[in-house]
């Protein structure tokens, strides 16, 4: 079997699969017109005959063509290269199987076509579910040897049968390198220029910045991304940086992810001095890292009292940093199919990679990876955590994590060992000197000026009392100040306060054990 020359990346990998007989192979891209390009040329190297199927057009034979002669559209003589002989005509159309527009009925037809060729199906995951489509696939499957024919399955996510995936490998098109990210920003900008007959205005640190948030994208969305950002004004500057994260996130299509561009930053946070240090010594590392092979933090995790500010650090983590924020919410990951909850990981985790540079934020992780009885979910939890430390282990994209937990005691020990989190931070209630900060961060969000009111009496009044306490606190005032038409003050302030019941002292007992297991276990925030 002759081969495309080496050095493609995705030519080698899927030339591997379609040589060493991979029945079916399954690839979950947005990237059909490449990945049918790349496949067709494959299989043309090998001297196999390609198809492709969809439900608009059912079975096509893209590269049997017809030519035109005097008596009509006649067979071109074979599809080795996709074109006629060079005595006649050029090839004008290609040869389509009739009556094939129904997945199952175009699995019968190509059990029925000579071996020797590769399926491209295209978008067949409404019909996977289908029993008469999964008995056919399996028995294609089970008869590539007789007939190497080989099925690509083409769409954005395709569930498969657990009777069909033994016979199954997955491949997915890379995303370009930083080198050709660099590449195409210099030919975009030189074709702008062409156009305008002046060249493209470029800030120092914009390219390093848009290659840095390209990351992750299609060859073609990135183009796409570029192209708008150059000739929106034909300058590249940090404005353009916004606008694309936004056009990124938007062509990541429907993923199990939320998204949220870099708000307000640690300033917002009140207290927490210890952990806004640490991360202040890694920011560099992390933005800017010193070298292609450099070191970058990794993440964070953070547990402690509910309510004392773990969301909100984390939120603040991504808007100093000026990246994307990624949240992760485990429980829409489950399915009833086996293996497919798992696999919704993979392509959650895989999201956020794409949204490299970025701080992957997991709320209340212990929820779904807490060590616990296999037997209540089938084992699912335990593949989770397998599958989520496979890629804490192995991912070299700058993806921060930060975790949060409300309590650790119940967590499994393989998460929680050194390595996994650069560090765990314990976040207890504010001290006197935070309550301060906090009750300032609160008033000025909310356009009143901290230096009318009397912080250090606040601060007093608030012992035991959350970061979110303090917040409602100062919303029930100002809530009051509007029913009576007033002014807020302090004095309501003291009031809303007076009439609260922190959970530090409804949940007294389970504050201290919290705090007791923590102690000498974490580091303090």
């Amino acid at each position: 079997m002759s081969v495309p020359p080496a050095g493609n990346g995705d030519a080698d990998e899927l030339a591997r699969h379609l040589r060493t007989g991979t029945p079916v192979v399954v690839v979950e891209s947005h990237e059909e017109a490449k990945v049918l390009a790349l496949a067709e040329r494959l299989a043309r190297h090998a001297n196999r005959a390609f198809y492709t199927w969809s439900v608009a057009d059912g079975l096509v034979q893209r590269n049997f063509t017809y030519a035109e002669t005097a008596r009509g559209y006649e067979p071109a003589g074979g599809y080795v290269d996709g074109h006629a002989p060079a005595d006649r005509a050029p090839a004008t159309r290609p040869r389509t199987v009739a009556d094939t527009e129904p997945l199952a009925d175009a699995l019968r037809q190509v059990e029925r076509e000579p071996g020797n060729a590769v399926f491209a199906l295209l978008d067949p995951d409404p019909f996977l579910a289908d029993p008469v489509v999964q008995r056919r696939l399996k028995e294609i499957a089970m008869a590539h040897a007789d007939g190497l024919r080989t099925l690509l399955l083409v769409g954005q996510s395709l569930p498969i049968a657990p009777s069909l995936a033994r016979y199954v490998a997955r491949f997915a098109p890379r995303r370009p390198d930083p080198a050709a990210l660099r590449r195409l920003i210099e030919i975009e900008g030189q074709l702008a220029a062409k156009e305008r007959g002046q060249p493209v205005k470029s800030a120092p640190d914009t390219v390093d910045h848009l290659v840095a948030h390209l990351a992750g994208l299609a060859e073609d969305d990135a183009r796409r991304l570029v192209r708008a950002a150059i000739r929106d004004d034909h300058v590249l500057d940090s404005r353009d940086l916004p606008r694309l994260l936004s056009s990124k996130r938007d062509a990541l299509g429907a993923l199990p992810v939320e998204v949220e561009l870099p708000g307000a930053g640690l300033e917002q946070v009140g207290g927490m001095v210890n952990l806004k240090a640490w991360l202040a010594r890694r920011r560099a590392a992390f933005v800017a890292p010193a070298s292609p092979g450099a070191d970058v933090p990794k993440g964070v995790l953070l547990t402690g009292v509910q309510g004392a500010g773990k969301s909100l650090a984390a939120r603040a983590v991504a808007g100093a940093w000026r990246v994307p924020l990624v949240r992760l919410e485990f429980t829409a990951l489950y399915d009833k199919w086996q293996g497919e909850t798992e696999r919704r990981l993979r392509e959650a985790l895989g999201a956020a990679e794409a949204m490299a540079p970025c701080v992957l934020w997991i709320d209340e992780i212990e929820k779904a990876l807490a060590a616990g009885d296999e037997r209540a979910d089938g084992g699912v939890s335990r593949r989770l955590l397998g599958t989520f430390l496979t890629w804490m282990n192995e991912r070299s994209s700058r993806v921060f994590l930060v975790a949060t937990s409300n309590e650790l005691a119940s967590m499994p020990p393989e998460l929680l060992r050194k390595g996994r989190f650069d560090e765990i931070f314990f976040v207890d209630l504010p001290d006197e000197s935070s309550r301060r900060e906090i009750f300032a961060v609160h008033l000025g969000r909310r356009r009143l000026a901290p230096a009318e009111f009397d912080l250090d009496a606040l601060a007093r009044a608030s012992d035991g009392y959350s970061g979110a306490e303090i917040e409602q606190a100062v919303v029930g005032a100002g809530f009051d100040a509007q029913h009576d038409n007033a002014a807020m003050d302090t004095a309501r302030v003291l009031s809303e306060l007076r009439r609260t019941r922190p959970l530090s002292v409804v949940m007294a007992e389970a504050v201290a054990a919290l705090r007791s297991w923590a102690d000498g276990r974490t580091v303090r925030a």
